[in-house]
This record gives C-alpha cells, structure tokens and sequence, in this order.
C-alpha cells in the first residue's frame, strides 16, 4: 500500500540510512552490525547486514507487532515487492514491517567484494542467518524497551527459515507465516522424484502434448549438437549468448531449461508479474501454446521450443540473446546446496519430462568438491531443524500450493494443535504473500482471511 515514512526512527546502530521508493512500497534501508561468527569466541567481527523498515503504521506505545520478513537466497528488495500481503495487513495491525537481508545476498556482504572466497564462505549457512535475525529482532526491540510480539513471514527457503527459527527460537517470536517452504525435501524424508513429478504435472495439466514435447526434446537436443553444425545451429537459431563449443556448454544450456520448467511453475501466477523475469498470466500455459503440435521433431521441434522459452527469457522483446550461463545467486545457493541445503532430486524420464537421471550422492558430493571445495552434508539439516519429528512445533502455518513443485517437500497435513497445514488449490509458490489480486483464486482469498484471524490469536497471546 502506498505510505510515507514518518513517526518514529529507530536508533539502531546504522552505517547509512536512505528511503527508497520501489514500485508502491516505501521503506527505508538501514545496516545492523551482525557478528560474523554467533557459534564461537574466537572473534569479534561483525559485518553490514542490510535490512529493510516501514513504521508508518506503527504504534510503538501499545502492543503493536512486528512483521518480520526472514530473507532468503537473493537481494531483500525483491522480496520487499512480492510480498504485498504483508504491507496489505500492517495497517489494520499497526504493525512495524520490516525485511532483514541473508547474509551473503544482495548488499550484505561479509567480506565485500571477497566475500565469495574460499576461506570466507563458509561463515554462509541457514544457522548462522537465523542467528542474525534473532539478534536484529533482540535489537528491535531493544532499542523500545519493549516485548513486541513478533510475527514471522517468509517464502520458500524464506519460508523455511521462518518455521525453524519459530522452533529454534520460539522465545524470539510469536508465530511464524511459512509460505511454500520445503523443510521436508531433503534426504530421507521425500522422494527424490517427487518434484520434478509435481514440476510436470504443472504442464500436462494444460495438455499432454505440452509435456509429451518437452519429453522429446532432450533427444532432440542431444543430437543435435553431436555436430558442429549442429552445436552452431542451435547457437543461432536460439540466439545464444554464448555459442555452444563443448560438451560443458550443451550441458549447461540443458540445466539452464530444467531451471526455466522449475521456475515457470513456481510462478505460474494468474496475473502477469516480474518476479523471476518478467512474465504474463498464467506463463505455463502462454509456454505451452507453443508447444500443442504432435508432429513437432527435430529441428521443427527445436523451433518451437524456443518459441516457448522465448516466453521466459524474452517476454518483453528486450533480451538480445539467451544467456544460459549460471548466475552469481545460481552458485551462492549451489554453495548451500553443496553444504547444508542437500534436497535429492532425480527423473525417471517417464513419469515427469526430463531425461532419466538417478540421484547418486557420491556423484554429487565429487561435483561439489571439484566446484566448491565442500563435501556436503546430508543428514545436516534434519538433524539441526528435527526433520519430520517436529510435533512440539507450535504458532506457524505452513501453506503450500497446488501447482508449486517445492509443495513436493512440504508440510501437508498439521503436525500439532498451532503447527498448521494449509492447502491451496490452483495456486502456485507463495501466492498467498503476494499482494492481493482480482485473479487470486478463491483458495487463495480464503487462506489470507485465515492467517489474519490465526495473527491476530498469536498477538493476543
């Protein structure tokens, strides 16, 4: 909602302060100096974690909440922007909004431009992040001399970090909204096929033909660039950033599409955003058009399919080429994934739309030290966070969506009395923090009523 900062300021302890204007919302940006290490006593250090503040509907002198957004893998503004519910129910709350930043992502960098070094990412993991939002809320609260309750919200990992610092640390935190968040996709919990089965029913949902064709086109695909005419074709007719030249190359651009396939499922909201990239309604579906003939093989294939990636990558004309190469954000998470963050996936080529690949820890412990110099750990997270023995769990909702592959590894049914599963039909990765729309589905509609009533009792409390 539109707003103007003012009212009180708060006087932690900041490096710069600024007010930004992004699209609707209004925040201003402030710096906590969060310890780099809360696990030793080896060192003092303390870094720059950025975070974001709107106390224009705060009411400091009663028991008005805060709403704390538990940032995930990537700069806090955008989450600051796809969370419109949150900015939608401060007002009726008199609630302080604010969105602290993960370390490592967007501006809270450690170590600065070296950040990414071998010998300093290791200070990047789920424990240490939680651990920095429990001394930024301490901070804020602080700062008042005052108990606010404080209400958590958070996204996929976001999401995730919510409902585990609400366990961890349940004395810091009244409630905990955990949207599309997979605590449960890691080894041993889920199966590894799970997601990508979810991922392709997104597509068949809109027609067989659609998946069926995506099916065959990793064939097409792999024999295309088995020559260099082929590899130069491709590179061409798909307008490549970089032309395909080795083996490294096509197998990159393939992980580069079973990310695009995730991704438009994640977001295949009924109304167009910019989450990801910019996209229409409905993107499966506007991807799928492309893809509705039965005689497409070949190069005819390849033609439609990147008509249909076209969709992801380019929607808005502007894109010159295809740039298939990993991001900066691709390889921070791949760090955690390589850590602490081991989710087993794999693909049986006949009951979702990729080719078959088995998941093979060794394999995947071997690419991770060759990348990272990491072995990861893939009991780690189960054994910090409880894995699926988390009945003492309490004030969190866990919602999931019925179109989001991430739901594969989610909490379905409720695993205590205040511990809640919610359920939405024809929704996709937290829709129901997004800001609300004409084209919401009802399910969606109704979960947003709920979790104000469910607010409101944890506040109460």
């Amino acid at each position: 909602m539109d707003s103007v900062i003012c009212g009180i300021i708060l006087s932690v302890v900041i490096l710069i302060t600024t007010k930004h204007v992004h699209s609707q919302y209004v925040f201003k940006t402030e710096y906590f100096d969060a310890k780099l290490d809360h696990f030793t006593f080896l060192s003092n250090t303390t870094f720059k974690l950025r975070y974001l503040v709107n106390d224009s509907y705060w009411s400091p002198d009663t028991n008005a909440p805060i709403f704390f957004y538990t940032g995930n893998e990537d700069d806090i503004t955008v989450f600051a922007q796809n969370t419109g519910f949150m900015w939608e129910i401060a007002p009726e709350f008199n609630a302080l909004i604010v969105f602290a930043e993960h370390r490592f992502y967007g501006e809270s960098l450690p170590f600065g431009n070296k950040s990414y070094d071998q010998g300093n990412i290791g200070y990047l993991s789920s424990s240490q992040a939680l651990m920095d939002f429990v001394d930024l809320i301490s901070e804020l609260k602080h700062n008042h001399y005052r108990q606010y309750p404080v209400v958590l919200f958070g996204g996929s990992y976001g999401g995730m970090l919510a409902a585990w610092l609400r366990m961890e640390y349940p004395a810091a935190v009244t409630g905990a909204i955990a949207s599309s968040a997979p605590i449960w996709q890691f080894t041993g919990m889920t199966p590894c096929n799970a997601f990508n089965r979810v991922l392709t029913s997104a597509f068949t949902r809109v027609s067989h033909k659609c998946s069926h064709n995506i099916r065959k086109s990793w064939k097409a695909i792999n024999d295309i660039t088995k020559t260099d005419y082929g590899k130069s074709w491709l590179s061409t007719t798909w307008k490549l950033c970089e032309p395909l030249k080795t083996s490294q190359n096509v197998t990159d651009l393939k992980n580069y599409l079973i990310d695009v396939y995730g991704n438009l499922a994640m977001v295949n909201y009924p109304y167009p955003t910019g989450f990801l990239a910019p996209l229409p309604g409905h993107p499966v579906r506007a991807v799928c058009k492309h893809l509705l003939k039965e005689d497409l093989e070949g190069k005819k294939l390849l033609n439609a399919l990147f008509g249909a990636v076209s969709v992801y990558f380019n929607y808005t004309g502007d894109a010159q080429c295809l740039d298939y190469q990993p991001s900066l954000i691709d390889d921070l998470w791949g760090y955690q994934a390589c850590t602490e963050m081991v989710m087993p996936m794999c693909s049986d080529g006949k009951h979702d739309m990729f080719e078959p690949s088995k998941w093979n820890f060794n394999d995947y412990a071997k690419e991770c030290y060759e990348q990272y110099g990491v072995l990861p750990q893939p009991f780690h997270a189960k054994n910090l966070y409880g894995g699926k023995h988390i009945s003492t769990a309490s004030n969190i909702i866990f919602s999931n969506g019925q179109l989001d592959p991430w739901s594969s590894g989610g909490v379905l049914h409720n695993v205590s009395a205040t511990a809640q599963a919610v359920f939405m039909a024809d929704a996709a990765h937290h829709l129901d923090l997004r800001a609300s729309n004409p084209a919401d589905p009802e399910s969606v509609v109704e979960a947003r009523k709920y979790y104000r009533t469910v607010i409101q009792q944890w506040i109460s409390q």
